[in-house]
């Protein structure tokens, strides 16, 4: 082999191990940021769950005070009407 043929694969092996370093790196970084991704999944799904608990907690308590208010209001003009006549 003559230099030039040399130089030439030295100059190769040493790219191919740069991007072979560079790719482990980026691996890693990759899987450390999709634990990350799921723990931030995770606790939205909590975060939504507990959320949804509240809001049919609120909608069972609200629906019968909807109710009554409709109710009243419809009792005060039928008496308003009376009044009237």
């Amino acid at each position: 082999m003559n230099s030039a043929s040399e130089i030439l694969v030295i100059i190769l092996s040493i790219f191919l191990a740069l991007f072979l370093i560079l790719g482990i790196i980026l691996t890693i970084y990759l899987i450390k940021l999709t634990s990350q991704i799921r723990k931030v999944t995770k606790s939205a799904e909590r975060t939504v769950g507990s959320l949804e608990s509240v809001v049919s907690g609120f909608s069972k308590v609200m629906s019968p005070i909807f109710v009554a208010e409709m109710v009243s209001k419809f009792i005060k003009k039928v008496k308003k009407n009376k009044r009237e006549n």
